[in-house]
């Protein structure tokens, strides 16, 4: 394959993404020039992968590029462009729109008909374009006029359109790990020719590998603090910590308001308290907290906790939820998190059960499948029980007036006579509404699904004794 460089604007890849002029900056210049020098992507690009062979061999097609920042995106782009001979052209979803898309078509037609090169658009963050920009590109994918590679942070099926989608294949890259990013950083001190190599730089191996941590992962980031501390420096001088930490800035946590990583912290925080985990719980608030985000949006998913994974095995995770709620609107962010923070070690550390979710879908379920059934005619009130056909008037029992304030009697239409929706979990407070819900059953109440309890416990009046410590946390 041809590993030729074209100039200007337009070209092959590494005219395009970066070679060996020193204006450039450092992570430009050492963009790779061989699948086997791409760091932290080799589950793609190693032989006998699909991306990788598929670039090898020039039959690559149109493809979408996802993963975070600093993983290579750019650098497989150019390298597409390299292997498979393509004209390749950069298109910014941010600065560029559909008329300089149309130039570029047409400049792709006009290569195509004159010499049969074809052309690689690159759509960098693509996922920044709007709906009918994106279905602009559809026809000219579609023809073979252009082979597109989109890249962009974001999850692809929520940003880039269904149809353009279909006609590319999606590759996911890798995060980058301390010893991939360890690596670039010594490729960088070490390579004369497009790095700093020639400059004899020193430092010692803990300083590369805080730079590799303290870069979470991108690459560009671990690059860009080495060659701002490099311009500072006389030739064979030493690299400290503290002159990285220093150029490093503010060490930003990895959040975006309006990206996925909003909705995987979420996730986690909720799986955290629904598996029992206040530590963790406790780390995903804070690094959401840390990086702005409202706390009301935590509050509220500790609300849906409390209802769907709680329930009523702690029927106080709700209200102390909305305790919390109303002290951090009091008291603002500054001490309202700790407020936040109560309420998530209590739904944590709270039994859990969602047996009061699957009750509720139960009973949706059921009333979507009967929704014109009339209401037993003993339940209406007294103008409606006059008005109902006599054979239907079953005097109506008042509870009240019996033993242990209950009686047996119909409640839910003939058709679904004898369902039930709501089975007790085995702890918690549940423990307690089983043995109620069995000693009315023993009276003809509702039958009931076995719980794990001990229904015996239950006494007369359908109280039950105070259940011991031990139960699921």
């Amino acid at each position: 394959m041809s590993k030729g460089a074209g100039k200007g604007s337009e070209g092959e890849g590494p005219s395009l993404f970066g070679g060996a002029g020193k204006a450039e900056p450092l992570a430009a210049r050492l963009r790779p020039d061989r699948l086997e020098d791409v760091v932290g992507q080799q589950h793609l690009l190693a032989p006998g992968r699909p991306l990788g062979d598929a670039i090898r061999n020039g039959t690559i097609g149109s493809v979408i590029l996802t993963g975070p920042s600093g993983t290579g995106k750019t650098t497989i782009a150019s390298l597409i462009g390299r292997y498979t001979q393509q004209t390749v052209v950069i298109l910014n979803a941010v600065t560029d729109g559909i008329p300089r898309l149309r130039e570029i078509v047409a400049d792709a037609e006009r290569r195509l008909n004159f010499d049969g090169r074809r052309t690689l658009v690159v759509v960098d963050e693509i996922h920044r374009w709007a709906k009918s920009q994106q279905d602009a590109l559809l026809p000219h994918v579609e023809s073979g006029v252009i082979s597109l590679c989109g890249a962009t942070t974001e999850v692809p099926a929520f940003a880039v359109v269904g149809a353009l989608l279909s006609r590319c294949r999606v590759y996911a890259l890798r995060p980058l790990v301390t010893e991939d990013v360890v690596q670039v950083v010594v490729r960088a001190m070490t390579d004369a020719a497009r790095g700093l190599g020639a400059r004899a730089l020193q430092a010692h191996p803990d300083t590369v590998r805080w730079l590799g941590e303290q870069s979470d992962g991108d690459a560009r980031r671990a690059l860009g603090a080495l060659e701002a501390v490099a311009t500072t420096l006389a030739d064979g001088a030493a690299i400290t910590i503290e002159a990285l930490s220093a150029a490093m800035g503010l060490r930003v946590v990895a959040y975006d308001r309006v990206d996925i990583d909003r909705h995987a912290i979420l996730s986690a925080f909720h799986k955290s308290c629904r598996g029992s985990e206040p530590h963790a719980a406790l780390y995903w608030l804070a690094r959401a907290l840390l990086a702005g985000e409202d706390a009301q949006i935590f509050l509220r998913r500790l609300a849906a906790i409390a209802t769907e994974d709680i329930g009523l095995a702690d029927p106080e995770a709700l209200p102390v939820v909305m305790a919390s709620w109303e002290a951090y609107r009091r008291l603002g962010p500054a001490e309202g998190e700790r407020a936040v923070a109560q309420a998530t070690v209590y739904c944590a550390t709270a039994p859990k059960s969602n047996r009061l979710y699957l009750a509720w879908q139960a009973a949706q379920q059921a009333a979507q499948g009967t929704p014109a059934v009339p209401v037993p005619a003993h339940l209406l009130n007294s103008e409606m029980h006059l008005r109902a056909d006599e054979a239907r008037r079953v005097p109506y029992q008042y509870p009240h007036d019996f033993p242990g304030a209950f009686v047996a009697q119909a409640y839910l239409p003939d058709q679904l006579e004898g369902q039930t929706y709501y089975h007790p979990g085995p702890f918690g407070e549940e423990k307690r509404i089983a043995q109620r819900l069995a000693w009315w059953a023993e009276r003809g109440g509702p039958p009931v699904a076995s719980s794990g309890t001990n229904s015996s416990a239950a006494t007369a009046d359908g109280q039950t004794p105070t259940t011991t410590s031990g139960e699921n946390a």
